[in-house]
C-alpha cells in the first residue's frame, strides 16, 4: 500500500515496497544465491573429478589379463623346453645304443653327429638286426631239422641193436660186402656200356641232350630192373 502523498512513479517507493515484500527479502536472496552458487561449483568439482573406483577396476582387469597372457605364454615355453629336452635325451639314447654311432667317422672329423646321421645309423643298424634275425632263424630251423633226423636215427639204430640182442645168431648167413660190391660193379657196367655208346661229348649242349635221352631209354624203371636180373643171375652162377 502506497503512503499518502507518495507518487506511484517514486522510485523510493518502487525500492521500499520491493524491500518490503517477504519473496525479494536481501538476506534471503543473498544466501539463496550463496547456496545455489555452492551447488554450481560443487556438481562441477564433482563432475571434474574423476571416478578412481573405475580406472582401479579397469586396472584390475588389465593386469589379470595381462597376468593371464604371462601364464599361458610361461606354461607353453615350458611344455616346448620340456619337448626339447626329450628329443634331445632320445638322440642321446640312441647314439649310446647303435654301435655305429659310437664308430668315428673320419669323413665328419671329430665333430658332433648331426640328427640326420644319427637317424641314418640308427635304420642300418635296425636293418642289419632284422637280417642277423632272419639269418639265425634259418640256422635254427636247419638245426632243429638236424635234431629231428637224428631222434629217427637213434630209434631206427636203437631197433636194430635190439633186434641184434633178440637174435645174436641172425645175420651169419648174410651177404659178404665182397658179393655187395660184385653186384653193384655189374649194373654199373652195363649201365656204362650203354652209356658210353649214347653220349657224344662234342659240345656241351649236345652232350646235355644226349644224357637226356640216355636217361629216357635206358633208365626207366624196366630197364633197369632186367639189368639187376641179369648181374644177380651171373653172380648166383659164379658163386654156386
Amino acid at each position: 500500500m502506497t503512503e499518502p502523498g507518495a507518487s506511484p512513479e517514486d522510485p523510493w517507493v518502487k525500492v521500499e515496497y520491493a524491500y518490503s515484500d517477504n519473496s525479494l527479502d536481501p538476506e534471503s536472496t543473498h544466501k539463496g544465491s550463496v547456496v545455489s552458487r555452492a551447488n554450481s561449483i560443487g556438481s562441477t568439482s564433482a563432475s571434474s573429478v574423476p571416478n578412481t573406483d573405475d580406472e582401479d577396476s579397469d586396472y584390475q582387469q588389465e593386469s589379470y589379463k595381462e597376468s593371464y597372457k604371462d601364464r599361458r605364454r610361461r606354461a607353453h615355453t615350458q611344455a616346448e623346453q620340456k619337448r626339447r629336452d626329450a628329443i634331445k635325451r632320445g638322440y642321446d639314447d640312441l647314439q649310446t645304443i647303435v654301435p655305429t654311432c659310437q664308430q668315428q667317422d673320419f669323413s665328419i672329423g671329430s665333430q658332433k653327429l648331426s640328427k640326420a646321421i644319427v637317424l641314418q645309423k640308427t635304420i642300418d643298424y635296425i636293418q642289419f638286426l632284422h637280417k642277423e634275425k632272419k639269418k639265425q632263424e634259418e640256422e635254427v630251423s636247419t638245426l632243429r631239422k638236424d635234431v629231428t633226423a637224428l631222434k629217427i636215427m637213434k630209434v631206427n639204430y636203437e631197433q636194430i641193436v635190439k633186434a641184434h640182442q633178440d637174435n645174436p645168431h641172425e645175420g651169419e648167413d648174410q651177404v659178404s660186402d665182397q658179393v655187395k660190391f660184385n653186384v653193384f660193379q655189374g649194373i654199373m657196367d652195363s649201365l656204362f656200356q650203354s652209356f658210353n655208346a649214347s653220349i657224344s661229348v662234342a659240345s656241351f649242349q649236345e652232350l646235355s641232350a644226349c644224357v637226356f635221352s640216355w636217361i629216357e631209354e635206358h633208365c626207366e624203371p624196366q630197364t633197369l630192373r632186367e639189368i639187376v636180373i641179369g648181374v644177380l643171375h651171373q653172380l648166383k652162377n659164379q658163386l654156386y
